[in-house]
């Protein structure tokens, strides 16, 4: 089993800037993908961002693509999503993923991922 916490979330204006974090506890965290996606009230819930267990060459959905930057500190075990820029949009609760056995073509679905956290409420007013 791996937990995972964020945090980060809050309410803030249009154009500003939001950091989340996820830190993962119980299996080593090297081993796993992780992901971030985003849920808004009544919509299905929307791939943000994965990146592979080393670190490299994060993907981004296209909604937030130049937007948000993720990365992820093995010696933490924590992954971060920097957000910029942020729209209104972009409100949603945001949830942390992990897999350790996520391929390409199914990371932007998130019934392919194991591990979910509890989520992290993220407001942008306008």
């Amino acid at each position: 089993q791996v937990q995972l916490v964020e945090s980060g979330g809050g309410l803030v204006q249009a154009g500003d800037s939001l950091t989340l974090s996820c830190t993962a506890s119980g299996r080593t965290f090297s081993n796993y993908a992780m992901a971030w996606f985003r849920q808004a009230p009544g919509k299905e819930r929307e791939f943000v961002a994965a990146i592979r267990r080393s670190g490299t060459n994060p993907y981004y959905g296209d909604s937030v693509k130049g937007r948000f930057t993720m990365s992820r500190d093995n010696a933490k075990n924590t992954v971060t999503l920097q957000m910029n820029t942020l729209k209104p949009e972009d409100t949603a609760v945001y949830y942390c993923a992990a897999d350790s056995r996520i391929i390409l073509s199914s990371l932007r679905d998130s019934v392919h991922w194991d591990y979910w956290g509890q989520g992290t409420q993220v407001t942008v007013s306008s």
